[in-house]
């Protein structure tokens, strides 16, 4: 009997310890975005976080909710209806209401919803209230949340407040930048500022005032369009970690001077802010030698330089060429009008000459250093004799130092997200306080993990595809690189305009790259051919080729073979007019 009940009672106790390890391992609150944010999440009424709108013509607003719906049906009661909002058609007021910038949305490439800051450039403040406030005196407390940056964050914040009670001065329809928190934690970047904040509002119990302590040398955001989660463990021995998607990026103290600035403990002396440095003072280490003379070869109106009289003229030296000339290869655009864009004038190329001779233009003596200059004088500095050193005010002890064994956190009884920010497409998702760091863990595996090794394999992907549209856009350069080389070979000089035209449409239009490669080729292979089978020459002078044509043309009057071969010849020497190259890109 007495082992029956013995039984009974362990039993009883495993069971209530099994309740109890179930419970403690449940989250003190999550939020995952599966259904929509309204009526758990309350936006600012400020007019700082809000969208104003025009109510329709001859309306006034019967009722009002805080998001709107862009379908505007009549019902049968002859009230007109936009989503939440109510309007008397037949009153004569004219009044106006706002619209929820929030969004409930998926997360791109994924089924999974989140809260969105839909549109860029702008103030946002929504918060949510927690059933019970949470302390953070007691035990561990892990503050987690995700957020995926789906545009990039150039500027602005992505960052939760942990809200203090409301009886510290706050409501939620007026939630803005200056509720009081007791924790603020997330990614902002903007500039030179690129950390995940970790700041603790601690009061000083001397003097009453809230403090921000901000976590030194904090981790910095990453960089990618990726889903990231982002957890603080808080624990009991006042340390606290950091952890981006799970890993550890900053391990610190709460009471440590090294890891927050200002300190939690004051510093125990301050500057007597009464003190005044005696007008007698000096603070000068060294001064100018009193006795010191300046000499009498000292000559302070010597210039620095002076015209070298040992140098001679090189011999060839071109007096007479100018160092450019106008280019002779250029010719004034068809499209040049005098009147509106007035005398044309070549542009100006270095003059060859001049690199082949030792210089052009007047030659002038070269300037050398002068051995006589000093500069202006001044007396040199000896030790100060009546020097006391730097002043500093005595220290006095500070009215509002006091010790602590550990933080006095205040409850958090919200979650706030108040940012401003340049970028939309910030989501964020799957905000989460709780007791235990194998329960975020356990979040982290279940709810992040999956999405973002999908979210890495797309972008490698994406990458990779980057990276072979890179190189193939190199291989394209060469290859114009190539033909306009080709295009250049003396062989080829009466078809030069017709493949720089070629190569100029390829540079526009690079799908065109094989074919037009193609095209250069065959007309390649056609002159080598013509110069093989039947020793023509190419056309160089184009007035000189014309007037060969004209001659052969009457010289010749044999088969239409050779009649065409003569009209073949023509175009050719239409196409050697010279024609100058745009200037392209390197």
């Amino acid at each position: 009997m007495e082992g029956r009940q013995i039984r009974a009672v362990l039993a009883f106790v495993s069971i209530c310890c099994v309740s109890f390890q179930i419970r403690a391992s449940d989250p003190i609150l999550y939020e995952s975005f599966d259904e929509s944010f309204e009526g758990r999440w309350i936006a600012s009424e400020k007019d700082d976080y809000k969208d104003s709108l025009s109510a329709p013509l001859n309306a006034q607003i019967i009722w009002v909710n805080q998001t709107v719906d862009v379908r505007v049906p009549i019902d049968t009661t002859g009230l007109l209806t936009q989503g939440f909002f109510k309007f008397d058609i037949n009153s004569q007021t004219f009044y106006s209401f706002w619209i929820c910038l929030w969004e409930h949305s998926k997360s791109e490439g994924h089924d999974d919803y989140g809260l969105l800051v839909s549109e860029p450039a702008r103030k946002y403040a929504i918060v949510k209230e927690l059933d019970e406030a949470v302390s953070l005196k007691d035990g561990t407390i892990v503050l987690q949340f995700e957020v995926r940056l789906q545009n990039g964050l150039e500027c602005g914040g992505a960052y939760l407040k942990y809200l203090r009670p409301q009886d510290a001065g706050w409501k939620p329809t007026e939630f803005d930048n200056n509720a009081p928190y007791s924790i603020m934690f997330g990614p902002d970047k903007c500039g030179s500022t690129n950390k995940v904040h970790f700041i603790l509002q601690h009061k000083n119990p001397k003097s009453g005032k809230y403090v921000e302590h901000h976590l030194k040398y904090p981790p910095s955001v990453p960089s990618d369009k990726l889903s990231h989660v982002y957890t603080a463990i808080l624990k009991p021995d006042n340390e606290v970690r950091i952890l981006i998607d799970g890993e550890e990026k900053k391990k610190a103290n709460f009471l440590s001077a090294e890891d927050f600035e200002p300190p939690l403990i004051p510093a125990e002396t301050i500057p007597d802010p009464n003190d005044k440095k005696p007008e007698d003072w000096d603070e000068r280490a060294k001064i100018p030698d009193p006795n010191a003379v300046k000499p009498d070869d000292w000559d302070e109106d010597a210039p620095m330089e002076i015209e070298d009289d040992e140098a001679v003229k090189p011999d060839g030296w071109l007096d007479d060429e100018p160092e450019e000339i106008d280019d002779p290869d250029a010719s004034k655009p068809e499209d040049w009008d005098d009147e509106e864009d007035g005398e044309w004038e070549a542009p100006k190329i270095d003059n060859p000459k001049c690199a082949i001779g030792p210089g052009c233009g007047e030659w002038k003596k070269p300037m050398k250093r002068n051995p006589a200059y000093k500069g202006k004088w001044h007396a040199p500095l000896i030790d100060n004799p009546a020097y006391k050193g730097i002043w500093k005010p005595q220290q006095i002890p500070n009215p509002e130092y006091f010790e602590l064994d550990r933080p006095d956190f205040e409850p958090i009884a919200a979650i706030g997200i108040e940012i401003w920010t340049m970028q939309n497409g910030i989501l964020f998702d799957n905000i989460l306080i709780a007791s235990d760091e194998k329960v975020a863990e356990s979040y982290r595996d279940t709810t992040w993990k999956l999405k973002f090794e999908v979210e890495k394999e797309k972008h490698k992907a994406e990458e990779a595809a980057s990276s072979l549209s890179d190189g193939l856009s190199g291989l394209q350069k060469a290859v114009f690189d190539a033909l306009y080389k080709i295009g250049g070979l003396p062989f080829l000089s009466a078809y030069k305009a017709q493949i720089h035209d070629l190569i100029e449409k390829g540079e526009k239009q690079p799908n065109l790259t094989i074919g037009i490669l193609v095209s250069i080729v065959v007309v390649v292979l056609t002159v080598f051919f013509k110069i093989l089978f039947r020793g023509k020459k190419p056309v160089v002078n184009v007035t000189e080729t014309k007037n060969e044509v004209a001659a052969e043309t009457s010289d010749n009057q044999g088969s239409s073979a050779e009649k065409e071969d003569e009209k073949e010849d023509e175009n050719e020497a239409a196409a050697a007019a010279p024609r100058r190259r745009p200037r392209r890109d390197t």
